[in-house]
Parts: C-alpha cells; structure tokens; sequence
C-alpha cells in the first residue's frame, strides 16, 4: 500500500478510535458506578443493614462505599487505565510484527547487499510490523527511483529519504495513540483523590461540630473513610506513570529501529546508483 493510500484511509481509524476512547471512559464509569452503588453499598456489608450506618468490622467493600462520589470516578480512572493498557499492548505487539526486529532489519540489509529489492518487500510482507510498513514504502520507491534516467543521483536519493520519512510519520501516530489519556490519568488520578479526601474531611468534622461534643471514634472514622479516597488516587497515578514509562520506552526502541532500517535502505540504494 503507499503512503498517499495509507493517508486516506488514516481519517476513518483516527474517527473510529476517538469514538472508542469516549465511549471506553463512559462504560468505564458506567460500571464504576453500578460497582459501588449496588455491590459496595449493598445492605449486607453494613451493620444494621443501613448503608447509612457504620460498615461491619473488617468488610473493606463498606468502608470503599463510604469514601462517597468520588469513588466512582476513581474507579473510572483506574478501569480506563487498564482498558488503554491493554489496548497499547495489543497495538504495540502488532507493530513489532511477526519475529525478531533485529533479524528482520539483518535480514533487509543483506538482500539490498545483494541488489534483491522484491525479495525484501517480500520479507517485509510476511513481518507486517510498523517498521515494515516504513521500510516497504521505502522499497517501492528504491526500484522506481533506480529505473529513473530523469532524475540526477542525488534527487533520487533525498526522494527516497522524503519517501521513507513520509512513511515513518504516518506509523508515529498509530504508536502513541492514546498514551496521552495514560499521562493525564497519572495527573489528574491524584487531584481526584485529593478532592474526595478533603470533601470526606469536611464532612468529618461537620458531623464532629453538629454533635457538640468531642467524639474520637466518629471523628477516625470519618477520616480513615476520607483517606480512601487519596489511596485510590495515588494508587492509580502511580500505575499510570509505570505503564506510560514502559510503552513509551516500547516505542522509543521501535522508532529507533525505524531510523536505522531506514538510514540503511538510503545508505544501499546511494551505492547503488555508483555501480
């Protein structure tokens, strides 16, 4: 497929996974929410079977329901994380290809040594990685450049750069989709929390003024019930910071073996054009 091919039919994916992610965070909260009203704050889990009332001692679904609102929203955080990891794991594996990278691009190097560019294509036909697809519109356009007698050397060789360079943007945007709502789930996961701390510890000690008299158990309770809140955030922050990390260092390494398979591809066609 070339890349003025492969520019049409970008449109279409990149709508069709905008729909995706917004319609993965809506059934995310979906569930969060119906996770907590009717599992967390079921009847059974508190004493006196009044969600109203203290939890039962050691029941840890009660004591999550009593963290209030903003739970569901964290668990929102929390399942559209995993959702997007899976996704990114999914696409990234797709875009090593099938087997070894390193052989692969071994393996393009000595066929262009040896002049068999539709044994290449054919090498990148059967990989179907990203860095296939780069290399394989660089392949297309090394024969046609070679048969070329209008163009001067050197023309051909920046056409086939300009080529392998169009290629390589086109494939950047499918490796990092998505990785933006990774990085603001690792900020925002926090300030979430943060929030739903500070509105169960103005709850606490409203309920404490109320009263009139001072109450250790109800003022520990309410903040413990508070501080749910702040582990949940911190807890999904901090996953969302080790998971970008690693794919972003995935990607790093694929973009890498881009730039090398490609400087390769232009280093055997320039000698080329001097036999």
């Amino acid at each position: 497929m070339s890349v003025q091919a492969k520019k049409s039919g970008s449109t279409f994916k990149d709508l069709f996974q905008s729909v995706f992610a917004i319609g993965a965070i809506l059934i995310a909260f979906i569930v969060s929410y119906l996770i907590w009203k009717l599992i967390m704050g079921a009847d059974i889990n508190f004493e006196g079977n009044n969600p109203e009332g203290h939890p039962k001692p050691g029941n840890y679904l009660a004591m999550i329901y009593k963290g209030g609102v903003i739970v569901p929203l964290l668990m929102t955080c929390l399942l559209t994380l995993i959702t997007f990891s899976l996704e990114r794991f999914i696409s990234l594996a797709r875009a090593q290809g099938k087997g070894r990278v390193n052989k692969f691009v071994k393996n393009i190097q000595n066929l262009l040594a040896e002049d068999k560019v539709e044994e290449a294509i054919e090498v990148c036909n059967k990989q179907r990685g990203s860095l296939a697809n780069v290399i394989q519109a660089g392949l297309l356009r090394y024969r046609v450049l070679q048969n070329d007698t209008t163009l001067a050397n050197d023309q051909k060789v920046l056409s086939l750069q300009k080529e392998l360079e169009e290629a390589a943007a086109l494939e950047m945007p499918m490796l990092s989709k998505n990785l933006v709502i990774l990085s603001t789930l690792a900020s925002i996961s926090v300030l979430i929390g943060l929030i739903g701390t500070v509105l169960g510890m103005i709850k606490a000690f409203a309920a404490l003024a109320k009263a009139g008299a001072p109450d250790a158990l109800a003022l520990a309770t309410g903040i413990s019930e508070a501080l749910i809140n702040t582990a949940f955030g911190i807890t999904a922050s901090t996953l969302a910071i080790i998971l970008y990390n690693y794919f972003q260092s995935k990607i790093d390494g694929i973009t890498y073996k881009i730039d090398e398979a490609s400087f390769s591809v232009t280093q055997s066609f320039a000698a080329s054009l001097k036999k």
